[in-house]
Order: C-alpha cells, then structure tokens, then sequence
C-alpha cells in the first residue's frame, strides 16, 4: 500500500497561507501538479498514492474524479487570492500518478481547461501527462494536444518482457514504440520513463532497453534506479528470497552504462537521473522543483509548496472526495522547513542539475570542501573556478556522498 504521510501542523480549512508565504512570489515561477491516484493494477516496486477499482472502496469513482481536481483548482485560486499571493500564469503542469490516461483524455483537458480558467497558462507553457503505452491511442494524443498538452512521458521501465514482468508491467513493450509514434504524430514532445536494477535484470538486459528506448528518437529520456520500497510487493518478495535483492555495484554499473548510451546517441544529462537531446527538451517541470519554485498540488496525497511553506493533501480518493465536496481544505498537515532544513535541500536539489549550485549559496566550511571534492573528481573543477557545484561522472554515482561532505554529516 502506499507509504504515510508526514505529520505536520494542521492546516485551515480555509486553505489560507501565512502572509510571509506571498514575500517574493511575483519572482518565483508558479506551476501546478495534478495527481490522478488510479491504476489498473498494482505494480510490485510501487508504493506511490495509487488505487486500483478493488482498493478505491466507496465515496470516491474515476468517473467524478476530474470534476473534484476542477473544484480543488478553483479552490486554490481563491486561497492564493485570500493570502495575498499575486496572480501568475502558470509556467508548467504535469498529470501524474497512478495512470492519468485511465482517465478519458476529455477529462485531463477539463482538468487543464479548469487550470487556464483560474490562473492562465504562460506563454509557451509546457503540459504533461504520463502516459501507459497500453491505455493510449492515437485519439488519446490527438485530443490531449488539442486541448493544450505539449509533451508526454510514457512509462516504458524496460524492453525485456521478464523484467516488465519482475515488475508486475502489464503493457507489451511493442506498445511503446506505437504510443511514441502516435505521440509524434499528434504534435507532443516525448519523454520515455526507465528503470534499472530491477532483480534478475542483467546488464545485457539494460543495455537491450537503452538500445531500444533511444532507437524510438524521444526528446527526453528518464532512467531512474529502482529502490525497494517497505510494504511492497517486491520487498515481501526478496525478505522470502524468491527474488534476489538490489545491488548498488550492480546500479553503478548500469548508471555508467546508460550515460554511455545515452551520450552516443546525442543527449545531454542535466539531472543525474534525466538526459535530454537539447535544451527544449528538458522537462521544465521538474526543473521548477529543483529549483525551489512554487507549486500546487491537486488530488489525493498530492504537495505543494509556496513560499517555502509545504503542504499535502489527505491520502484516500474518499477522504478527498469528503473534503472537496465540503469546500474545505483537503490539505492534511503542513510544514515550514527551518533554515537548516531549507539549506540541506537546497544543496542536495541544485547540487543535482547540471547547471550545478553557486557557490555563493554555501557556507564559508561548505566552500572550504571544494577544493577536497575536486581532488576527489566528484566536482568538476573549471565549473567551481566559475562559481559553480557541478557534479562529474563520478560525483553523480556519489551524489549523496558530495551533500554529505558540503554540510558536513
């Protein structure tokens, strides 16, 4: 099931920030999340806030769902409006999930139309969806980029049909290549979504995948490492020893391999875990994470952050569906990191990204690490000379190794 929730303070009903929350914002770029919690099974890694018809239970249906996300989202605007914080065109809004193609793709475009209603959309502002390869078809796409999506990330994980089926993916990995297609035809940018270190996924197995991901020509592709995740399926399985447990060498070796692959074949990294073919093709949604922009999260279990104020939203469909439907609030707690808190973020989010982190932003005893982490090729030097925390090759296989030593713990 999915993990919990922080804890937190409590949050108003009315949805109200504090007015500290609004210093600032009309320079800080502004995006929206929506959560779309249904899937049609449950992957075996997964303990992300997702429910299948079985788990949804009652007080909650996909078939209302896009109407209490637009009700979340007019909501959110009259508290935006109520705290103070300006108006601004949101820059970019990504549908995740769970599978938001579940949902009919009329659904997600009311879910968006709702969003340009309330705030507008900027100008070249850059839409999202996630996409299954089997829950789409050409008129999926078509209609999505006529009612305002610009790019979709479809979930591949992998070509190999036994590691798909390690991971309990149901679609066929001849899907992927016709749903990149249709996604081209229709106008979309196209991201495709890996995953590597799956039990029993050989290295001729990733390479296999990498090799097929880059021959479908996408803009963008994700390759993230699989982690194992307590409560899951997966996890039962290895503490049983009817799969073999993940191995770091084992996703060290594969990261390395897939920046080989990836590189040969014309794209760039600019996050550790995210490669693209140029600039345009970065996905600047995340990018707004990673920076510290502000955002609201829409759905069940969905955060948000503005101002440097985090808030998350009840976990189930019904318990959501309870509060939409009494126009409160549907956040559950919320927080304010402390400045200790937002520096250890701030480093280890900057530090990520290829643009890297200024050193400005350190410490006096977090600049004096510099010059160590050179020596040590974690830090690439020119980029330090320049001002600059850009991690090498070596430094994104330690990444959590470089933080650690900049903040010194």
């Amino acid at each position: 099931m999915p993990s919990t929730l922080p804890l937190g303070d409590p949050a108003p009903a009315d949805g109200r920030l504090p007015d500290r929350a609004a210093a600032g914002a009309a320079d800080r770029t502004f995006s929206v999340y929506v959560h779309i919690p249904f899937c049609a099974v449950r992957c075996g890694y997964c303990d992300f806030n997702t429910y299948t018809a079985s788990e949804l239970g009652s007080g909650a249906s996909q078939d209302s769902y896009a109407d209490a996300a637009a009700r979340e989202v007019e909501f959110a605007a009259g508290a935006l409006r109520a705290s103070g914080i300006p108006g601004r065109p949101v820059d970019t809004v990504f549908f995740g999930g769970g599978t938001p193609t579940l949902l009919p793709a009329e659904d997600l475009v009311r879910i968006l139309a709702g969003i340009r209603e309330a705030w507008g959309l900027a100008d070249g502002a850059e839409v999202t969806t996630e996409a299954n390869p089997e829950s789409v078809t050409p008129e999926t796409f078509r209609v999505l980029a006529a009612g305002g999506f610009t790019r979709v990330s479809i979930g591949m994980q992998s070509a190999v049909p036994h590691v798909l089926k390690i991971l309990d993916r149901t679609h066929r990995p001849s899907r992927v290549p016709l749903a990149v297609q249709w996604a081209r035809e229709a106008g979309l940018s196209v991201s495709v979504d890996l995953i590597y270190g799956t039990p029993g996924e050989s290295l001729a197995d990733w390479e296999t995948s990498l090799r097929e991901a880059v021959s479908y020509e996408p803009d963008h592709v994700s390759a993230y490492a699989l982690i194992i995740e307590e409560g899951t399926k997966l996890a039962a399985q290895i503490r049983r020893g009817q799969v073999p447990d993940i191995d770091d060498d084992d996703h060290a070796d594969k990261y390395l391999l897939a920046d080989r692959v990836l590189k040969d074949a014309g794209f760039d990294w600019y996050e550790v875990s995210n490669w693209s073919r140029d600039a345009s093709g970065r996905c600047r949604h995340n990018l707004a994470y990673w920076r510290g922009g502000d955002w609201w999260g829409v759905g069940p279990g969905a955060h948000s952050h503005v101002g440097g104020l985090r808030w998350w939203n009840v976990k189930h469909p019904s318990a959501y569906q309870q509060r939409i439907d009494a126009r409160e609030s549907p956040a559950a707690g919320r927080e304010e990191p402390d400045d200790e808190a937002r520096l250890l973020e701030r480093v280890m989010l900057m530090s990520r990204i290829s643009d890297g982190l200024q050193t400005s932003e350190l410490p006096a005893s977090a600049r004096r690490e510099v010059a160590g982490l050179i020596a040590d090729e974690l830090v690439d030097g020119p980029a330090a000379i320049r001002g600059a925390i850009r991690l090498t090759l070596r430094g994104r296989l330690l990444a959590d190794a470089v933080v650690r030593r900049l903040l010194g713990f």
